[in-house]
């Protein structure tokens, strides 16, 4: 299961009811953030959400309404006795924006590991999640990441004993280890079905419409898309400054069969996003006008469903 939390939805500058875009996503004890806007660790802190516990933080780009927020967070889980390291990951010139950020945050009593991405299309893990980050079309380098929790697939009775593999190794088996037993290795494809289907969360904002957002999101449970404008007169605007209208993210759901689309990233000239909503919805049905602390839980879901 994926707790996704969106904790900020704002564009450009926060409003008094609209911080700054950010996203939390907690798996299996585990914490990742995407973005740190001004206000962040408010919003965690109204949602009663801990910084201290955030293992990677991914940056899409490193304009300030997505990256302001990290010297004061990571200030406050130093407050908070933090020793494990944190690790962030974003465009190439990544060790400048942490020079910064250490001139703001002089006490910092855990390491920050960081890596850096070079390539239009890069593949990496954090723990179990496995991650795509995926080039954007912005006015500096800005990436999407699409974000997959695999699912193990189920134990087969009948398969291990076609295999005659012994009970005595089922347990370590189905926990994805081989096993030695007289001689004999057994391993967990002898007692394991087939793969099921896990979960995909898909995150691309500041950006103008192209491919590999529809690529990345095909059939995702969740797509979390820029939605910086909904009036149609606000086009041109979108096209100088490289940003997304509702309509075109409503339109790259469609394409790519997502479950659910969530709007963020709004302008701060749109005062009330939600006007926009039974017309987007006409475009793609399962079109959600998010606001701060928009939140869900992503279960598992059964081929089908």
């Amino acid at each position: 299961m994926l707790d996704v939390c969106l904790l900020g939805t704002g564009g450009t500058v926060p409003l008094p009811e609209r911080w700054l875009t950010s996203l939390l996503i907690r798996w299996e004890g585990k914490e990742l953030l995407i973005d740190c806007g001004e206000g962040t660790q408010i919003a965690m802190h109204a949602h009663g959400f801990s910084c201290r516990h955030i293992n990677t933080i991914l940056l899409t780009h490193f304009h300030a309404d997505h990256t302001a927020g990290l010297p004061g967070l990571l200030l406050s889980m130093a407050k908070a006795d933090r020793t494990e390291p944190i690790t962030i990951i974003g465009p190439k010139g990544l060790p400048e924006i942490l020079k910064g950020v250490y001139l703001v945050a002089r006490y910092i009593p855990f390491e920050i590991h960081y890596m850096e991405l070079e390539e239009n299309e890069q593949e990496f893990d954090v723990d179990d999640l496995h991650i795509s980050a995926f080039s954007l079309r912005h006015s500096v380098p800005c990436y999407g990441y699409e974000l997959n929790l695999e699912r193990r697939p189920k134990f087969d009775v009948e398969k291990a004993r076609e295999n005659y593999v012994p009970l005595q190794a089922w347990n370590m088996l189905q926990k994805g280890s081989s096993v030695e037993l007289n001689g004999v290795i057994y391993t967990p494809e002898m007692v394991m079905g087939t793969a099921r289907r896990g979960i995909k969360v898909v995150y691309a904002t500041d950006t103008r419409p192209v491919a590999a957002i529809c690529e990345h999101a095909k059939g995702a449970d969740l797509l979390i898309a820029e939605g910086m404008y909904g009036d149609p007169e606000k086009l041109e605007n979108a096209k100088q400054n490289k940003h997304m209208m509702m309509r075109e993210a409503a339109e790259i759901a469609k394409e790519a069969d997502v479950r659910e689309l969530w709007f963020t990233h709004y302008s701060p000239s749109m005062y009330e996003p939600l006007i926009y909503e039974a017309e987007m919805m006409e475009v793609f049905e399962h079109t959600v006008v998010a606001r701060d602390g928009q939140r869900e839980d992503i279960s598992f879901k059964d081929e089908g469903e």
